[in-house]
């Protein structure tokens, strides 16, 4: 029987999208390109690599053939920004006519593009969205309560069927501005981590935090994004998870980085790569956090230097 939801990517966060669909009752493709990885998890009905205890519900299928997840008529596409031109291009023909649903965040290095353009670019007739917001894997997986963006030009029918009793949808058409909140807070969560581990302290954090989304907003509606959705949960909301939880990997990693540490290996820190975009795009008068956390993580400056970027900028008007 064809599924209903493909999630292409068994990462942590594709396989927390599948259980909560499957958990509603909804018949799930889960594709990953390892065979081992897909051996595993119908041997123990779990993702023990990525998502370790959380059993996947009996309407969950994982599979190895992309084929095969690519024929429900709603995909979920659970992989890194940067890989994402990789795999769109690898199955092009399978994506085509389909409703394609970015779950990543991030801007891709080189191109500057957000995922549903790279998918517009690289699918024939792609009706491309994302899925976006202030959201844990694990907490999707244990189905605690959580609220996403789905952004979507005329997606009521795509969200009513994504959308579960523990996970509420809010629905616009603003893919710009919720691509770019979601991309834009993780280079923001690397710089408040770097801030907590350099021992910098809370209110420094929180000035960050509040620079920072003035500085989300700015290059956002710079690209025609609407205000109004980077003040909801693809912006303001994500931003706030992502800078004051030790759930959050940029966070983690930034941490690392500012107490001198090496930051855990194997882990997807989707702001690394967009802080570089950004910051080859822009100069530190648009993005002075951008090219802050670039610039250290080049090596270009110092956990001192970096500092000084930021405290020795020009004084201005709060709006500004």
């Amino acid at each position: 029987m064809r599924p209903e939801i493909g999630v292409l990517g068994a990462g942590a966060f594709g396989t927390a999208l599948a259980i909560a669909r499957g958990r509603a009752g909804r018949r799930v493709a889960l594709w990953a390109r390892d065979p081992g990885l897909v051996a595993q998890m119908a041997a123990t009905g779990q993702n023990a690599a990525r998502l370790p205890g959380a059993l996947l519900p009996a309407g969950v299928t994982p599979t190895a053939e992309f084929d095969a997840a690519a024929q429900a008529p709603i995909l979920l596409l659970a992989v890194p920004t940067q890989t994402l031109r990789g795999v769109a291009q690898a199955h092009a023909g399978a994506l085509a006519g389909r409703v394609l649903i970015a779950c990543c965040k991030g801007v891709e290095l080189g191109t500057n593009l957000l995922p549903t353009q790279v998918l517009e670019q690289v699918v024939p007739g792609a009706r491309a969205g994302v899925l976006t917001g202030p959201s844990f894997a694990a907490d999707i997986a244990l189905g605690k309560p959580t609220a996403l963006t789905l952004a979507l030009a005329g997606g009521e029918g795509v969200q009513a069927a994504l959308a579960t009793p523990n996970l509420r949808l809010y629905l616009t058409e603003d893919t710009t501005g919720a691509q770019l909140g979601g991309a834009l807070k993780n280079v923001i969560a690397i710089a408040a981590g770097i801030t907590i581990g350099a021992g910098l302290g809370e209110s420094a954090r929180a000035a960050l935090m509040t620079r920072g989304f003035a500085e989300i907003v700015r290059l956002a509606q710079a690209r025609g994004a609407q205000a109004q959705t980077l003040w909801g949960l693809s912006g303001f909301g994500d931003l706030v998870l992502t800078c004051t939880s030790d759930k959050s990997r940029n966070f983690r990693f930034g941490q690392a980085l500012g107490a001198g540490q090496v930051p855990e290996a194997g882990a997807t820190v989707e702001g690394v790569m967009t802080a570089h975009a950004i910051a080859a795009v822009t100069g530190p008068d648009v993005a002075p956090v951008s090219a802050m956390v670039s610039a250290l993580l080049k090596g270009q400056v110092d956990l001192a230097q970096a500092r000084e970027m930021l405290l020795s900028r020009p004084l201005r008007a709060e709006g500004d």
